[in-house]
C-alpha cells in the first residue's frame, strides 16, 4: 500500500519532530567527554545531567496524560514543541553546569512527551497492518541523527564549543514548527460522550487496565537496557580506549548508515513477517552485539565501528517492532493518555538507569579511565532477555484484540 501525499507529508513532518527531540537527547552522550572537561564535572555528575532530562520528561508525561485526549492533537503538539525549542535554546545559552541542568529539565518537560504525542497521531492515521512501515520511516530519524546530527554536532563542538549543537537543533526545529502550522491538519479529540474525562478518572482507568499494566512493565525494561549504557559510550571510548574526539564521528556515522538502510527494511519485515518475531530476533542479535561492543579492546577502530553499527542496527529493529505493537494496545479514547504514560515510564526508567550506570562506572585508581563498562553491557543483555518474555504477553494482547 502506498501512502497518500498528505500521509507522506505527515510522516515526514513527524519524523523531523522526532529528529530534533532525539538529537537533543542523543547528542548529550557523544558530548559527554567534552562536557566533563569543559564544565569540570565527574562521570556521576554527567549521569545526573542526562537523567535530569529523562526524569523531568517522565514527570511531564504523567501530568499530561490525564489531559491530552481532551485537545486537538495538532494543538497540543505545537504547544509542547514550542516549549521544547525554548528549553533547548536555554541549553545553548547555559554558561555553567547548574544552569545547563535547569535548561535540560525545561527541555525534558516539553520534549519528553513528544514521542507519545507523535505515536498517538500515527495510530490515529495508520492501520496496524502498515504501522511497522511508518515506524520504520520515523525510526530513520535515529539514523539521520547518527549520520548528520551527531557527527556535525561533535564537529561543531570540537571547533567551537559544546553550545553550538543546541543552536543547530533550535534552527531545524523552528523551520519544522512553521511547516507544521502551515500543512498539518487538525486531529479532533477522541473523547467518548458520557465518559468521565476528569484527570484522576482518566488516570484511574488507565492504571486499572491489566493490558496497559503489562505494556508499561515491558516498556520499563525496554528503556532500562538502553539508557544504562548509552550515555557512557563516548566517555568510555575517549577515557578508556583513548580514541581522539575527532575519530568519534566516524563511529557514529557508520552506525547511522547501518540503521538508515536497515530501518525501512525492518519496518516492512515487521508488517509482513510478524512484529513479535522480528522483536525476538532483533533482541537476540542486539544482545550479542552489545556484549561484543563492551568488550572491544583499544586499537582497532574498524572493529569498534562494526560492533557499534551492528548494535545500533539490531536495537533499531527492536524499537520499530516494539513501538508498532504498543500502539495497538490502547483504546482510541485513551490513546493519548496511554502513549504519554508509556513515554513517561520510558523516560523515568531511563533516568534511573543513567544514574545507576554512573554509579557502576567508577573511576580507575589512577583517575585516567573507568572500570566496569562491561558490567553495563551484561546488565543490558539481561534486561533484553526479560523484555523478550514480557513482550510475548504484549503480542498476545494485540493478537487477541485484532481477532475480536
Amino acid at each position: 500500500m502506498n501512502f497518500s501525499k498528505y500521509e507522506a507529508l505527515l510522516v515526514a513532518l513527524l519524523a523531523v519532530v522526532q529528529f530534533t527531540v532525539v538529537l537533543d537527547f542523543a547528542v548529550m552522550a557523544p558530548l559527554g567527554a567534552e562536557l566533563i572537561k569543559a564544565l569540570g564535572i565527574s562521570t556521576h555528575q554527567f549521569g545526573i545531567l542526562v537523567s535530569a532530562y529523562a526524569l523531568s520528561a517522565g514527570a511531564s508525561g504523567f501530568l499530561l496524560a490525564g489531559f491530552i485526549d481532551r485537545f486537538d492533537r495538532k494543538q497540543i503538539l505545537l504547544f509542547m514543541y514550542v516549549g521544547f525549542l525554548l528549553g533547548t535554546l536555554f541549553c545553548a545559552l547555559a554558561p555553567n553546569y547548574y544552569l545547563l541542568m535547569g535548561a535540560r529539565i525545561v527541555a525534558g518537560i516539553f520534549g519528553g512527551v513528544m514521542s507519545g504525542i507523535t505515536f498517538a497521531i500515527v495510530t490515529d492515521y495508520f492501520r496496524y497492518e502498515i504501522r511497522g512501515r511508518v515506524m520504520g520511516f520515523i525510526q530513520m530519524v535515529f539514523s539521520v541523527s547518527q549520520i548528520l546530527g551527531i557527527p556535525l554536532g561533535l564537529y561543531l563542538a570540537h571547533i567551537w564549543s559544546w553550545h553550538i549543537p543546541f543552536y543547530f537543533i533550535v534552527f531545524i526545529g523552528l523551520i519544522n514548527f512553521l511547516l507544521l502550522i502551515r500543512y498539518m491538519k487538525p486531529i479532533p479529540s477522541k473523547r467518548i460522550p458520557g465518559v468521565d474525562s476528569r484527570y484522576f478518572q482518566v488516570i484511574k482507568r488507565v492504571f486499572s487496565n491489566k493490558n496497559y499494566l503489562v505494556a508499561f512493565s515491558t516498556t520499563f525494561f525496554l528503556a532500562t537496557g538502553g539508557f544504562i549504557l548509552q550515555p557512557y559510550i563516548t566517555p568510555h571510548l575517549v577515557f578508556d580506549l583513548h580514541y581522539a574526539e575527532d575519530q568519534l564521528p566516524l563511529v557514529f556515522f557508520s552506525a547511522g548508515i547501518a540503521t538508515l538502510i536497515g530501518s525501512p527494511i525492518f519496518g516492512r519485515i515487521s508488517d509482513s513477517w510478524g512484529k513479535y518475531k522480528l522483536f525476538v530476533l532483533g533482541s537476540l542479535l542486539a544482545g550479542v552485539a552489545i556484549l561484543w561492543f563492551v568488550n572491544i579492546p583499544a586499537g582497532n577502530i574498524f572493529m569498534l565501528a562494526l560492533s557499534f553499527s551492528l548494535m545500533m542496527l539490531f536495537v533499531s529493529s527492536r524499537i520499530i517492532s516494539a513501538t508498532a505493537m504498543m500502539t495497538a494496545i490502547p483504546e482510541p479514547a485513551e490513546r493519548g493518555a496511554f502513549m504519554n504514560i508509556n513515554s513517561a515510564i520510558q523516560q523515568s526508567s531511563g533516568g534511573i538507569a543513567s544514574i545507576l550506570g554512573g554509579v557502576i562506572l567508577i573511576e580507575d585508581t589512577d583517575g585516567k579511565g573507568f572500570e566496569n563498562f562491561n558490567v553495563l553491557g551484561i546488565i543490558t543483555f539481561v534486561s533484553i532477555i526479560i523484555c523478550v518474555l514480557l513482550m510475548y504477553r504484549v503480542n498476545r494482547i494485540v493478537e487477541k484484540k485484532r481477532i475480536t
